[in-house]
């Protein structure tokens, strides 16, 4: 009787000698086309890349006759060349119910604005050029009168995020001097980004005043002396610290800071620029508030509540901002001109603010009437269950939403959407893994979430309904 290593038919196996050399393999037909389609240079390394491995799996015995053929030897390379070309960066459906995902790519861009960045993007473009005067121009000028038109302030300027806004700042206004900061406002966000890190980071010593849950007028007065160069609030709008609280206003901040020649920074985060509360949804403090209240600075993002592309935004005094705008590590952090156009497109979009609803896909999205969503779940249902059937159940739920994984995310919103549920008891976590997993695989990746032994499809930011329609007969293949 044959042992197990020796079960392979005779002749079957295939060995390193059985694989052509790199220029043999380049001289086929079928692979001469992917190098004139290509060129030489891409085709030439996966073809090496490829014969490397099969040599290694024809020394373990595991490389069969069959993968050698002419054929499937095209075959296989033609299919690395399309795996390398592919983009790593790819479009997906958003059925998490999370609006402002930051794993997701956070706001979505306005038509306006994407049409401004292929313009902007396609030639050359007036970024550092003034074109009155003929001169060099700064590029802080394409969205700085945009931003003191929309929030009041005396001046403007921007960088490539939030954290780097904050941290300019402080290095700008407090560099070798101390901050004070509520010891409740130490906040960490994604990444690790942490409020005492970026203080050493900018070169300031941080004294910490208040507890974790109160803080008073008299810590921060106590604590504000002559090696003082800045006093920061910071909006905690990934978090919320309930119970016995207490906290200082800015507006409150802002006259002890102004007695003691002391300027007040606060960073907002998320963003908003208009009220939030006019759309029925949670207050988040605006930039207008802060300056109204006193505020010196003000930073906030443009890829959150904003709705624009990734941005660190700055707006307050002249004289501060200009102090920023002046430190040598603006240069470092400054927007480049892609971001930079999608921003001025996405700002222009506030000056007729009866048509955000519409023109601004994160408010558009935020506002979606639930009747609407349910609608959708109840004209999808029948589609969804034939393509996960007879493996899994599809119903129309409730949900509750949330605005922002980074941003307001203790907030929910009412929404709608699709529950699938495996039929079978037994194997709930795997069944529903590998749902999870044939949706990710789609040719549009569709993202949703598990909870409660389902998954669960929130249909609140799904405006292309017939793209996810046409995926389904791949999803019935891949799960039958």
């Amino acid at each position: 009787m044959a042992r197990p290593s020796e079960s392979v038919v005779y002749g079957s196996q295939a060995s390193p000698k059985d694989l052509p050399s790199v220029d043999r393999l380049l001289r086929q037909p079928a692979v001469a086309a992917l190098v004139d389609t290509h060129g030489h240079t891409l085709v030439a390394a996966e073809v090496r890349a490829m014969l490397d491995a099969l040599r290694a799996r024809a020394v373990a015995g595991e490389l069969t006759q069959a993968e050698v053929e002419p054929g499937a030897l095209a075959a296989r390379l033609a299919g690395r060349v399309e795996a390398r070309l592919a983009p790593r960066m790819r479009a997906v459906l958003n059925l998490t119910g999370t609006v402002l995902h930051t794993n997701l790519g956070r706001a979505l861009l306005a038509d306006e604005a994407l049409q401004h960045l292929m313009a902007m993007m396609s030639g050359p473009n007036n970024l550092e050029y003034d074109l009155a005067s003929g001169g060099r121009g700064d590029r802080d000028r394409v969205v700085e009168e945009l931003l003191c038109t929309l929030t009041g302030a005396e001046a403007a300027t921007v960088v490539n995020n939030n954290a780097g806004a904050v941290l300019l700042t402080i290095a700008a206004l407090a560099r070798g001097r101390e901050v004070v900061v509520s010891r409740g406002e130490l906040v960490e966000i994604g990444g690790a980004f942490r409020m005492p890190d970026v203080m050493a980071s900018a070169g300031a010593q941080m004294v910490e005043v208040g507890t974790t849950n109160r803080t008073h007028p008299h810590d921060y007065e106590r604590a504000i002396n002559e090696r003082t160069a800045l006093v920061m609030k910071v909006h905690t709008s990934n978090y919320a610290v309930q119970g016995f609280t207490a906290s200082v206003s800015e507006a409150e901040l802002a006259e002890i800071c102004r007695a003691r020649g002391v300027p007040l920074a606060t960073d907002l985060g998320s963003g908003a620029l208009v009220n939030m509360e006019d759309y029925g949804l949670p207050h988040e403090p605006t930039p207008q508030e802060m300056l109204k209240a006193g505020c010196d600075v003000v930073t906030f993002s443009g890829d959150k509540l904003l709705g624009g592309p990734q941005a660190g935004l700055i707006v307050g005094t002249r004289e501060a901002v200009g102090r920023i705008r002046k430190f040598p590590m603006k240069r470092a952090l400054r927007m480049s001109k892609l971001p930079l156009a999608a921003l001025e497109a996405t700002l222009r979009l506030y000056l007729r603010p009866e048509r955000l609803t519409r023109d601004l896909p994160t408010l558009r999205l935020l506002t979606r009437p639930v009747q609407e969503i349910e609608a959708l779940a109840g004209a999808l249902q029948a589609e969804v269950a034939a393509a996960v059937a007879p493996h899994y159940a599809v119903e129309v739920v409730a949900l509750m939403g949330q605005i922002g994984s980074g941003s307001l995310p203790v907030e929910r919103l009412p929404s709608a959407g699709l529950a699938i549920a495996p039929l079978q008891r037994q194997g709930i976590g795997r069944a529903l893994d590998r749902l999870a997993e044939a949706l990710r695989g789609l040719p549009v990746p569709v993202i949703g979430r598990i909870a409660d032994d389902r998954l669960l499809l929130d249909l609140r930011c799904l405006e292309n309904p017939d793209l996810f329609v046409r995926q389904l007969p791949a999803l019935r293949e891949v799960l039958a």
